[in-house]
């Protein structure tokens, strides 16, 4: 299944190990409680936030605060006066443990909140101390293996494949596509691969799959080239934006008639932040979203909207402000289904025990399991939420939000 959130966080990850910690030092902020809401009675506790704040994957990451502190609103509401302490990784894996660390020896943190490149190199530590996690989980296979860690959209299995991508590529009139990852990247490799495999469950032609682009590069001509001479007419990338938009625009100057280019990446304030050249590489290219997006104007998607606004957070959200919303409202439900004075162990008996989680209603209504740790592809019943860029804005696709897709069983990728 075509999972690059999974893929990107993964490849973060990768060009992170290349980094030096000279000069790194540990976890930074003081604690921040909500704008109003909560009453003197309320329930109080401290959680760490351990996020790539600065460093090469803050692009992708560092926006998770505003989506907590929205989050925090909504614990306001519930009865509950969070805390947080911010511990930023700086994208360094000594970084990451060291601010860990100090989240558990010195804070004294109840829970954390993860939406980092490098939360794998924290979990074996916080694990072992016994303290929940609580995150996106996109970033590596702990998520999977580790009972007190809760990804709020499910364990993902990218080595898996649904039919999610396929159906939408063919129902846009595609009849070939492409495909690229990055080989220093297993998930993103993966991704490109999975991606394939889907479009081929449709019934569509696969051009062309590069599942060892060089990370982060942008020489995409020679790719270009290559999936012009097959006839290429879909494109995905399980790659960064830079990558991907590199692609698209060499496509298009090579005359290549693209019915749809889908990206897993981009799509809101990560796009719009990005400048001028990048919203011209993404016109009318379409973005998938694990969650709804805040074009469909729902109940719940206008009450994120206000979260956000109520905390200094304006214009389109960003996919980690998505994460990191929805991962205060998991923790508050942990919360609630423990009863009494809250503590790291009961929260990880109550979540342990959450089989309906709904993503304080931005799944469409869906409900997934966060602690199947076996069958979740990419996401609530493998559906994706679609829109496409035009001109200055998201549009929604007709019958594409959401798109939900199967697993093709028997097939695996690596």
């Amino acid at each position: 299944m075509f999972s690059g959130r999974k893929a990107l966080t993964a490849a973060a990850a990768v060009a992170a190990a290349t980094l030096t910690a000279a000069g790194c030092g540990s976890s930074s902020g003081s604690p921040t409680t909500p704008a109003g809401g909560a009453s003197s009675a309320s329930q109080k506790l401290t959680i760490g936030v351990l996020v790539d704040d600065t460093g090469a994957a803050a692009s992708t990451n560092k926006t998770a605060i505003n989506g907590m502190k929205a989050g925090i609103q909504y614990a306001a509401r519930n009865g509950y006066t969070i805390k947080y302490v911010l511990a930023d990784t700086q994208t360094s894996p000594t970084t990451a443990l060291s601010a860990a660390q100090k989240l558990v020896t010195q804070d004294h943190v109840t829970a954390v909140v993860a939406q980092s490149a490098l939360t794998f190199i924290a979990a074996p530590y916080l694990a072992a101390h016994n303290v929940p996690v609580i995150g996106s989980g996109s970033d590596g296979p702990e998520w999977s293996t580790t009972p007190s860690m809760f990804p709020v959209l499910g364990a993902l299995h990218q080595t898996k494949v649904a039919t999610t991508v396929g159906q939408f590529f063919k129902a846009r009139g595609v009849t070939t596509v492409g495909t690229i990852g990055y080989g220093a990247s297993p998930q993103s490799a993966a991704g490109a691969r999975s991606s394939a495999a889907s479009a081929q469950a449709a019934g569509l032609k696969v051009g062309y799959v590069n599942a060892q682009f060089p990370l982060g590069s942008t020489d995409v001509g020679p790719v270009s080239l290559a999936m012009k001479d097959a006839g290429v007419n879909g494109v995905t990338s399980a790659t960064a934006p830079n990558t991907s938009f590199a692609l698209i625009t060499a496509l298009r100057q090579q005359g290549v008639d693209l019915r749809a280019a889908l990206l897993p990446v981009g799509y809101g304030g990560d796009l719009l932040a990005a400048g001028p050249g990048a919203a011209a590489a993404a016109q009318n290219v379409y973005f998938s979203l694990a969650y709804e997006p805040v074009e469909m104007q729902t109940a719940a998607t206008k009450q994120f909207v206000s979260d956000l606004r109520a905390t200094g957070t304006t214009g389109a959200p960003t996919y980690a402000e998505y994460n990191g919303y929805a991962s205060i409202g998991l923790l508050v439900r942990g919360l609630k289904d423990a009863g009494g004075a809250p503590s790291s162990a009961t929260l990880i008996t109550a979540l342990s025990k959450v089989h309906d989680w709904g993503a304080l209603g931005l799944l469409g209504g869906r409900k997934i399991d966060i602690n199947d740790r076996e069958n979740i592809i990419a996401g609530v019943d493998n559906c994706v939420w679609i829109t496409q860029f035009e001109g200055s804005a998201f549009r929604l696709v007709a019958g594409a939000d959401p798109v939900c897709g199967a697993e093709v069983k028997g097939v695996t990728v690596s």
